[in-house]
Formats: structure tokens, sequence, C-alpha cells
């Protein structure tokens, strides 16, 4: 018996956080951004799967780094996770060059939701299209917003200068809320995010980044039919620090499939008009590689740099 409880003890003393400690859910943007929501809709539903409290924690700042650093660097016993999109995991490392992490220093749980990227712009904006953004960046200066240099709204918006050679002014803020609201004040032409925040701040949809044109937004043309190539998707995911043991990433990945089915987290997910996506960790690896791939090959091509 006495065995047995030393046997017992040790195990405690080893995971004591997978059994009972808080989970921090760190999310790399501000409060009140596609990828915050995202958290805030599945934190309860893995609280109730993985029996123990899941803590959203927003660390921002640096374009997603500052926050995806945090949880590189935190131990690897499964009460620290991240919630990134794709920013600062398929595009950070290879724009920052003396970027605090990467992608090897995380362990991919799943991924949660894929959609395609939208430009945007204010209510009463004349851009409603992009041949009207190009004409004013011809004839003057024009500047777009993004959610930090590296993000994805920086890369897809001097894809597009590069692609039609034109000049436009890239003005980075800390995360898609206050890019947002620097465009509903005229302080920025464009920005390009997730389609949510379109329907949540009443702004006009000037193009989709995608295949084809959407079934939320019909009557959007997509960039191709605008004379652009140009096809983007932001995907969010849930990561933890490398070496974080199996048996916890199993558990946690099964408590994703779970939150995702959820009606709270569904119809959360149709009203920020992000098509839920499950990837597990297999499968969610595989994709990386591919968008890291993708992303090196199109931060080489826009010849950026840290500082653009």
């Amino acid at each position: 018996m006495r065995k047995l409880l030393a046997g017992l003890l040790l195990l405690a003393s080893t995971y004591p956080a997978m059994a009972q400690a808080p989970i921090s859910l760190v999310v790399n943007f501000g409060t009140g951004g596609s990828a915050d929501r995202m958290a805030r809709l599945i934190a309860p539903e893995l609280a109730d799967s993985l029996g123990t409290a899941v803590v959203v924690k927003n660390s921002t700042g640096a374009a997603g780094a500052i926050g995806a650093a945090e949880v590189a660097r935190a131990r690897p016993d499964g009460t620290t996770l991240l919630l990134t999109t794709t920013g600062p995991m398929a595009i950070q490392p290879f724009f920052r060059p003396d970027l605090p992490y990467r992608p090897a220093d995380f362990a991919p749980i799943c991924m949660l939701g894929d959609a395609p990227v939208v430009m945007m712009s204010a209510p009463n904006s004349p851009v409603r299209r992009v041949a009207d953004l190009l004409a004013r960046a011809r004839a003057g200066a024009v500047n777009y917003g993004s959610a930090g240099p590296g993000s994805l709204p920086h890369i897809v918006m001097a894809a597009l200068a590069q692609q039609a050679e034109v000049e436009m002014t890239h003005i980075p803020f800390r995360g898609s809320a206050e890019a947002i609201i620097a465009l509903l004040r005229d302080d920025v032409s464009v920005y390009a995010d997730l389609p949510g925040a379109l329907k949540v701040n009443q702004l006009q949809a000037v193009g989709v980044m995608a295949d084809k044109r959407t079934a939320e937004f019909p009557e959007v043309p997509t960039l191709r039919e605008q004379g652009h190539d140009l096809v983007y998707s932001i995907w969010g995911g849930v990561f933890a620090p490398a070496g974080t043991p199996a048996e916890f990433l199993d558990r946690a990945e099964a408590a994703c499939a779970r939150a995702l089915r959820a009606p709270a987290v569904v119809e959360g997910f149709a009203r920020i008009a992000t098509p839920i996506t499950f990837r597990g960790q297999r499968d969610f690896a595989g994709f990386l590689e591919g968008e890291f791939a993708k992303f090196r090959a199109v931060v080489q091509a826009a010849g950026l740099k840290p500082g653009d």
C-alpha cells in the first residue's frame, strides 16, 4: 500500500497541471479581434472536456510575436496553450530573422476555422472595388491598415501593391480591432481580414481573396474577377509548447473536436463568418508545411523586410 501511495504521489507531482491546474489559453492579438472571439467561444467547451478552467489571456504586440514567444517559453506541461492565426505561425518566421521563436517551438493541436481574406473599406468610402483603390494609389497617397508588420493583412496588401505596380503606405496596428477603428476614422483607406469584421462594423466588402464568391457575400466579386490572382485565407488554430506530453495533446485534440460540434460554438463561428474547419494534430502539421512553403515564397517575391 505504501508503494502504491508513493507512486500516486509521484505521478501527481509530475503531472499536476494536467489533472487540476487551470489552463491559460493565450491569444496573441487584442480583445474584440477574430482570434479573441474564437478563443472565447471554445474556452468553456474545452474546460468541460478537460475538466479544468480555461482562461483566455490576451498577450499582444509585434503582430502576435510577443504572445507566441510567451507560449514557446512556457513549461510544456499542458497549462499554457496558444490560439493564433496564420501570420505569427506561417509568415513571421520568414519575415523576421530575429524572431524569438520558430515553428518548431510548438506542437500543433488542432485547426479551428479557415476563412477567406476580405478586403474592406469604411461604410461611406469611395473605395468600393479594387480598381477604385488602385486609381487612388496612382493619383496620390493611399494607406492600408494591418494587425502588425508581417501579419497576413500586411502581406496580402503588399502582394497586391507589388502585382499592380503601385505604392501604398502600410500602417500597422496592435491588432484587428485597432485597425478597424482606424478604417472607420478614415485614417486608412482599406483593411484586409476575416469577413466577420464586415457584419459587426457594417463595412463595405471591396473584394474576396478566394477561388470563388462566398455564400456569405455572393454579391462581392473575388480579386481574380477583378483582375488580380490573389487567393488567401486566415486560419485559426491551437498550439502547445513543443515537448508537451502526447497524452495531453491527444486529450486536447479530442476536446477541440468536441468543442467545434457544440451548438454555441457553431452559432458563434457563423456569427463571425468563419467556417469551422477541424484538422487534428497530424493533418494540421501537414497543412502547416504547405503554408510555410507558400508564405516563404510570398515574402520573397514581394521583397518584404522587417519594418516595411
